[in-house]
Parts: structure tokens; C-alpha cells; sequence
């Protein structure tokens, strides 16, 4: 059977087809740059809707469109850290007064392991 073996291309892995008689679909190159600088210019259908980010080829981080307005920066609360938390439950005078009671704790415990 070996030697019988049928020889040729593979199954759907070589398309015969050529562009000859074909009319592709028009196009635009709209351009993205990036935060670095990297210009990123890629072609689209014109009847295609146009995104106002695309992906940098170069460092991956998001483009924006050359003739795109920047978008609009959504107000953020700024993080709330574990002093602003705790300041939130407690006053600076109840704090120290914690505090001081830890020291006294640890101290004392210094004395007896000495």
C-alpha cells in the first residue's frame, strides 16, 4: 500500500484561486499613535466602522486615532488607603493612646525575657 500511495498536494492546504477577476472591497488606511510614539497604519473597508483605539504593533499598549478627539477622562475617586480608613474609625488622640498601650505591652514583655 506503501508504495502505492496516492502523491499530490494536501486536502484544502494550497487555494488555486487567484485575484485576477476580482474586485476587493474599497479601502481606507486610517493611522493610530500610541503614548510612545509609534505611528500604527492599518487598512480597513470603508463601509467599516472605524474604532477610536487599536492595538500599537510595536510595545502593545493602546493607540488612538490620529484625527480622533481624545476621549474623555472618567472622574475616579483617588484610592483609599489603610491610614485613611482607619482615620475614618479613629481620631489621632485614640490612636496614640494605642499606640502607647502597645509599647507599654512590648516593653514590659522585653523586661521579662531579659
Amino acid at each position: 500500500m506503501g508504495e502505492r500511495a496516492l502523491r499530490g498536494t494536501r486536502l484544502g492546504a494550497t487555494s488555486y484561486e487567484n485575484d485576477r477577476n476580482t474586485d476587493l472591497a474599497p479601502r481606507q488606511e486610517v493611522s493610530y499613535t500610541c503614548p510612545k510614539g509609534h505611528l500604527t497604519t492599518v487598512p480597513l473597508a470603508v463601509e467599516a466602522e472605524i474604532p477610536t483605539t487599536w492595538e500599537c504593533r510595536h510595545c502593545g499598549s493602546p493607540a488612538l486615532r490620529v484625527d480622533a478627539e481624545q476621549p474623555q477622562q472618567k472622574k475616579a475617586k483617588p484610592p483609599r488607603t489603610h491610614w485613611d480608613m482607619l482615620l475614618e474609625r479613629r481620631s489621632i488622640e485614640d490612636l496614640e493612646e494605642v499606640l502607647n498601650e502597645r509599647l507599654a505591652i512590648l516593653r514590659e514583655q522585653r523586661r521579662r525575657s531579659a
